[in-house]
């Protein structure tokens, strides 16, 4: 059965003064996960420091608010639409003057899920989800805009995009197979369906978390645009549709959210690990 859970139900616990952690995904909730993952909240001119361990990689994404990383190398601006990746080794701080919300993932051991990324650690990046390109559905309304790819940050032990459910919009049934899959939603509701009989009515601030090989679906709510973002860890997680010839195929529109050239090239591809994108 697939876990799920509003992010008000979660304890916020201290991390710094006036700065709270909820732990969302860890081993407590899910046994033998192989990653972690926080909401953090920092109040107005309050900072929190990121020390990444030489065999972890972290990495972010803004929810709200705005912030500066401030790091030995040099400070770098955090926007609301900002994803950031930490290397390992990586420490820094960071502050916000008006208060910043994130999601911040931790994949403890790394090199049990991409040993490159020890021998060759990447650089700290910030990438802008707005800029990137966006896609759409060949099959139905749906849109995609991916935030963290082996092409976009060196890595492969974490794969995520954000998807774009317009109203009564709907995904083939399909399950993952070789890892971790869980979703985050952003905006509006709708519902979300798992095995034979689960059916959970998401909105702002849930999360869904599916185990190796559960059969799900998604289905956008009545009014607004539904919209989550989902990680994959390892990124290696295998896709199988229920219906082979529903694979999910993405075309881009040749514009970024903002209606502007994207930052970079997307060909069409098929939903997969495989896909360089």
């Amino acid at each position: 059965m697939a876990i799920h859970f509003n992010e008000s139900e979660v304890v916020a616990e201290a991390l710094a003064d006036d700065v709270t952690r909820q732990r969302l995904l860890d081993a407590a909730r899910v046994p033998g996960v192989l990653f972690e993952l926080d909401r953090i909240v920092l109040s107005p001119g309050t900072a929190v420091t990121f020390d990444i361990a030489p065999d972890a990689l972290g990495w972010f994404q803004m929810i709200d608010g705005s912030a500066t990383l401030r790091m030995p190398d040099g400070d770098a601006a955090v926007l609301p639409t900002h994803i950031g990746l930490l290397p390992p080794g990586l420490s820094g701080t960071l502050d916000s003057e008006g208060g910043a919300t994130l999601l911040f993932a931790l994949v403890p051991d790394v090199g049990s899920l991409d040993p490159a990324v020890l021998k060759s650690p990447p650089p700290f990046r910030l990438v802008d989800w707005r800029e990137e390109p966006l896609l759409k559905s060949e099959h139905d309304a749906r849109k995609r805009i991916y935030i963290v790819t082996p092409k976009m940050f060196g890595v492969r032990a974490i794969r995520g995009e954000m998807i774009i459910y317009p109203p009564g919009t709907t995904c083939p049934v399909h399950h993952h197979e070789g890892g971790a899959h869980f979703m985050y939603f952003l905006a509006g509701q709708g519902t979300c369906y798992a095995g034979e009989t689960q059916e959970m009515q998401v909105r702002t601030g849930d999360v869904v978390y599916y185990h190796d090989r559960e059969p799900h679906w998604v289905k956008g709510g009545e009014t607004g645009d539904m919209i989550f973002s989902e990680f994959f860890v390892p990124s290696a997680v295998a896709t199988v549709w229920a219906d082979p010839s529903k694979v999910c195929t993405w075309i881009p529109m040749g514009v970024n959210h903002r209606g502007g050239a994207p930052s970079r090239t997307i060909e069409k591809h098929a939903h997969g690990p495989m896909a360089e994108v």
